[in-house]
């Protein structure tokens, strides 16, 4: 029993490293980290760095994948919903910039990740100011304006119903 106990011990890793191709820099994140949020955060995080210090043109990451050291074989690649594994020595995680030198010429870019909270997309476009505007007075118009329609075409239809019966007995007595 005691040799059972000490064979089913496995050593789950608390967490995993991601290698950021475009800075260099290692990332670690929790074991069971989905890798769409991971090439997120290092898009967010290239972002704030390169905006803060100045360097404008870093490429994103499209995605990540696993490679073996040494090794000519074909990377193991994460899509969105996979979770990060750590496939044990010899094997890296990193990211993966597309480029744009692809001979067959179609060419993918990540799109940048915007950071989306109470100040907004940047300074300049606020979220409070988009909420304002979502509600202008043209926007109210149009809803009472199709209120009035409602009603009308309602009261249209209840003069016709009501009229009914006596259109009826004037189209039979002149035939």
């Amino acid at each position: 029993m005691a040799e059972d106990g000490e064979d089913s011990e496995i050593k789950i890793p608390k967490f995993v490293e991601v290698i950021c191709r475009s800075s260099g820099k290692t990332r670690r994140f929790a074991a069971d980290t989905e890798a769409g949020f991971a090439v997120n955060l290092i898009n967010k995080k290239l972002l704030s760095d390169g905006n803060g210090g100045g360097g404008g043109n870093i490429p994103l990451a499209s995605h990540i994948e696993a490679v073996k050291e040494g090794e000519e074989g074909e990377p193991v690649s994460f899509g969105p919903r996979s979770v990060l594994v750590d496939y044990g020595p010899g094997w890296k995680l990193q990211t993966v910039v597309e480029r744009n030198d692809d001979v067959t010429g179609v060419h993918i870019r990540p799109t940048r990740a915007q950071k989306a909270d109470a100040e907004g997309v940047d300074e300049s476009h606020s979220m409070k100011s988009a909420s304002h505007s979502a509600l202008s007075f043209l926007y109210i118009g149009k809803i009472l304006f199709a209120f009035l329609l409602l009603f009308v075409f309602g009261a249209i239809f209840t003069l016709l119903l009501e009229n009914l019966p006596q259109f009826i007995l004037f189209i039979n007595s002149s035939v």
